[in-house]
């Protein structure tokens, strides 16, 4: 067992005659891993396996060499947060982590300096000592996330993270978990929100209906789509000029001007070839100022993945 890798083996898991996760294989570094995925994908099936609160019908699970049948170590690594509220609504938010610090073994000298240390990094700080059953929806929220992360764990697993967050302290959050990320921490996120997603990941995995449909590094997995052209918009001094020479090679599928002369979209089923047809343009009549792909991108890769398959069902 890898001691330094979440680790799924052909993990199944079933409630009753009903799909939750299938034949799921994954080895999950450190950094920032998002799942992606519609309602009933199985992306939040897939976290309490990890976190050890529900068993695999079949399969292995190792979380940086700890099993799920082994709870008091695994706890001591792994922080989870859940999409869903349930709070002991008359403790301050500064009582319940001193609470869940000292009940999971550590000191008391140790249990309020952490706990403020939480509340501090998520912005709660000076509202340590309301009562919980008075925070908005946005303080539980982050309550959630300063009780996962209070005791530092090696492993933090953030069910929908940044749902009911303004966007001031959503940037504050996304700070946190990059340089949770950068520290060498295995964060692993499930969202419905693919621009963040896309702006924190070091990779993702996309599920539809319990399956891994792709995993890897974003511009990784678009690579491998081979079925959908890549699309590319081209910055360019004379687009029209470039579109009828560009059109003329096999590899381009559709070339189309944009409206006043801003560009030129392109479509292409070889990439490389692409990238070497434009730059023996570029040393002939028309200089290009830049090439971006437009499709390398979550949103993107999710429809062309998940989104279809949701549509043919």
């Amino acid at each position: 067992m890898s001691h330094d890798l979440v680790v799924l083996e052909d993990v199944c898991r079933f409630y009753g005659e009903v799909l939750g996760v299938n034949h799921i294989n994954l080895s999950i570094g450190p950094g920032i891993t998002s799942l992606v995925g519609p309602n009933g994908s199985g992306k939040t099936t897939l976290l309490s396996l990890i976190a050890g609160l529900i068993r695999p019908s079949k399969g292995r699970i190792s979380v940086l060499g700890y099993r799920p049948d082994q709870p008091q170590q695994l706890m001591r690594i792994l922080g989870y947060a859940t999409q869903f509220d349930s709070f002991p609504m008359g403790l301050t938010g500064l009582g319940l982590i001193y609470s869940l610090l000292r009940m999971s073994g550590y000191p008391h000298s140790d249990c309020r300096k952490m706990a403020n240390q939480a509340l501090e990094q998520v912005g709660l700080v000076q509202d340590s000592h309301r009562r919980i059953g008075a925070y908005s929806k946005g303080m539980k929220q982050r309550l959630k996330l300063a009780c996962a992360i209070a005791h530092q764990p090696q492993v933090l697993l953030l069910d929908e993270p940044l749902n009911g967050l303004d966007p001031l302290i959503r940037a504050t959050i996304i700070q946190m978990l990059r340089r949770l990320g950068r520290e060498g921490r295995h964060v692993i996120i499930s969202s419905h929100v693919l621009n963040e997603v896309e702006m924190i990941s070091d990779q993702v995995v996309l599920l539809s209906g319990g399956y891994v449909a792709a995993e890897g590094p974003i511009h990784t997995v678009r690579t491998e789509i081979k079925d959908q052209p890549m699309e590319f918009l081209i910055q360019c001094d004379k687009p029209r000029l470039l579109a009828c020479s560009i059109f003329q090679h096999d590899h381009v599928v559709e070339a189309r001007l944009l409206p006043e002369d801003q560009g030129l979209l392109v479509k292409t089923r070889d990439a490389n070839q692409f990238c070497r047809t434009i730059c023996r343009l570029a040393l002939g009549q028309v200089q290009i100022h830049g090439i971006i792909p437009t499709d390398d991108n979550v949103r993107s890769i999710y429809e062309y993945l998940v989104g279809n398959q949701e549509a043919s069902k």
